[in-house]
């Protein structure tokens, strides 16, 4: 009981540590507005980020790290002090950073950063703000050689908006008239300055990161998020009509038969005969019901992460506060896959549910675990932010000791003890019936192919900006478009899993269990195939942004496997267990 209790205490402080992001800050005319510096990184791989001081910019005598939160470490965030002395209401005019003098060795650092067209991110009052470290000029057209100058920004200007006491809005600008050439490598004495002009503004400070989503408010974009979403909920009444018909013109017509003994007609419904085998324990039971578990508890997160974000209790842009949900809505939900894993694994046998248990904690996990290791190693070796320090990595471990394990195993106890209700057919034959041969249409690959391509289809220009917004810097700002988006995709999924297992069984083939688990889950193939075109119609390059971008959406699709494929066989279940408790029993 102690254990529980101090597992639930520690969750509530990780739920509530990222609310505490959100307070307002007020100021008077004057007062010193906290600037943080947080990393630079190339604009064309957004995994690749350092920390700001990697280049030999100005920096105070002693660099002072900022407490940083869960979500914050997670998001590779790692904020410090910087000498920009920004008061709040006072206009400054070309202030001195510091003068400084760059060797040969920072000058190539700078060059190299330019080339890779590096920007800087800072933050203001906890607002984002972003600029260019310098640019590149073909010079091809003053002289016969095709030489390139690399021009260094020296001077940053901020716009910034204030309401009352309160900031609400900060922008910065590197002026091209303040620029210094580190083409050559020579020493160079450069002056770093800035200079803000402060402007009222009549917008609420609730309201203050709204302009963050305006570039993905674009009338453009919005019809096209309406338009995915027209297209996927047409499809959905497309397949729900011929879902319908099925029902109507072939599965009653088999029950009547079925009904009335008519020995002739009753040669005609292969289903009818393998009434003893659908319910059998499908093989590998343990796996399975993890599977299960897993899909069912991944299936509970988005759902809350859907409606807190469509509530407004957290917004997906804002620093470290997705991470810190995502994380913290798993593990609360760990009791979900260990009720579902025993109750499913209980139906069929009394031992076993502890095995379940184990794959149902490590099935999602420890692919999740192995990829972020690999990844974490590679970013420790190349510097970048990405890498989780030592610290993070045991409040991790240490979090889901003390309190998934604990809600997985307690429920385990629950899913046993109010296990799900017992097949709808007794299983009277020893040894299963066997499967007649099946031509290549009605086999699982074709199977898969189908019902993973309408899903896609349905969801695959809504994918593209779920994508851009990842892997990129567009900012997502119709989570409820995305949710329903979402549903129509579990919608599709459901009916063409009960079509197809109808299918299935028609043709007196009973293992339908896994087959309908890998239909659900193949779409998440198709999402992957559709990761690969991304990435080649991208700009990102190198070794550790391929290898982070292919390992972290590898786990991605992994996720909707196992969401899709037991939304795919509960589907299926449902639909088998209506028709054979239609049947009579002879």
């Amino acid at each position: 009981m102690r254990i529980l209790r101090s597992a639930f205490v520690t969750a509530l402080l990780l739920l509530l540590l990222p609310i505490t992001l959100d307070c307002a800050n007020t100021y008077n005319v004057g007062d010193r507005v906290p600037l943080f510096v947080n990393k630079i990184g190339p604009l064309h791989n957004p995994s690749e980020t350092y920390e700001y001081y990697e280049l030999p910019f100005c920096r105070p005598d002693q660099v002072i790290q900022k407490k940083e939160s869960f979500g914050e470490v997670l998001g590779g965030d790692r904020l410090a002090n910087a000498l920009y002395d920004l008061r709040f209401a006072v206009n400054t005019t070309r202030s001195v950073v510091c003068p400084n003098k760059l060797t040969k060795g920072d000058v190539t650092k700078f060059r190299d950063a330019i080339t890779n067209d590096f920007y800087y991110n800072m933050y203001y009052d906890d607002l984002p703000l972003w600029a260019y470290i310098g640019k590149v000029e073909d010079e091809s057209w003053k002289t016969d050689n095709k030489a390139k100058i690399f021009l260094l920004f020296t001077h940053v200007h901020f716009d910034a908006f204030y309401n009352g006491n309160q900031v609400i809005e900060i922008h910065a600008f590197s002026e091209p008239s303040h620029m210094v050439d580190v083409t050559e490598d020579v020493d160079v004495e450069v002056e770093f300055t800035y200079s803000i002009s402060w402007k009222r503004t009549s917008m609420p400070y609730e309201n203050r990161m709204e302009r963050y989503a305006r570039a993905s408010s674009l009338h453009i974009i919005h019809q096209s998020h309406w338009f995915s979403l027209a297209n996927s909920i047409v499809i959905v009444i497309l397949l729900t009509g011929l879902l319908t018909l099925l029902m109507l013109r072939h599965v009653k017509n088999d029950l009547r038969k079925w009904s009335i003994g008519d020995e002739d007609e009753e040669k005609e419904v292969g289903w009818k005969h393998i009434h003893e085998d659908v319910f059998r324990c499908p093989t590998n039971l343990p796996l399975f019901s993890a599977l299960l578990g897993c899909g069912t508890q991944l299936l509970t997160m988005f759902c809350i992460l859907f409606i807190l974000s469509y509530l407004g209790v957290f917004q997906p842009y804002s620093r470290g506060s997705l991470s810190s949900y995502v994380f913290i809505s798993y593990i609360l939900t760990s009791a979900i896959a260990g009720y579902r894993s025993a109750s499913f694994c209980s139906q069929y046998a009394e031992t076993g549910r502890g095995k379940s248990l184990l794959f149902a904690g490590t099935l999602f996990l420890g692919p999740l675990l192995i990829t972020s290791f690999i990844l974490n190693l590679l970013a420790a070796s190349f510097g970048v932010t990405a890498a989780l320090p030592l610290g993070t990595i045991c409040i991790i471990v240490l979090v889901y000791i003390l309190v998934s394990v604990p809600l997985l195993a307690l429920g385990g106890v629950f899913g046993h003890r109010y296990k799900s209700a017992s097949p709808a057919s007794p299983i009277t034959k020893k040894f299963p019936r066997e499967i007649p041969s099946l031509p290549w249409y009605r086999k699982t690959p074709a199977q898969m192919f189908l019902a993973g391509l309408l899903p896609f289809s349905a969801v695959a220009l809504e994918l593209h900006h779920f994508y851009a917004t990842i892997w990129g810097y567009k900012l997502y700002s119709s989570p409820g478009i995305l949710f329903l988006t979402f549903v129509v995709l579990i919608l599709i999924t459901a009916i063409l899993s009960v079509g197809l297992t109808y299918f299935q069984l028609a043709v007196e083939d009973h293992e339908w269990q896994w087959r309908s688990v890998m239909r659900g889950g193949s779409t998440a193939i198709f999402m992957f195939c559709y990761c690969i075109y991304f990435y080649l119609h991208s700009n990102m390059t190198g070794l550790l942004q391929t290898a982070f971008f292919f390992g972290y959406n590898a786990c991605i699709c992994y996720t909707f496997f196992l969401v899709l494929g037991a939304v795919s066989f509960q589907a299926s279940l449902l639909f088998v267990r209506r028709i054979y408790h239609a049947i009579k029993s002879e």
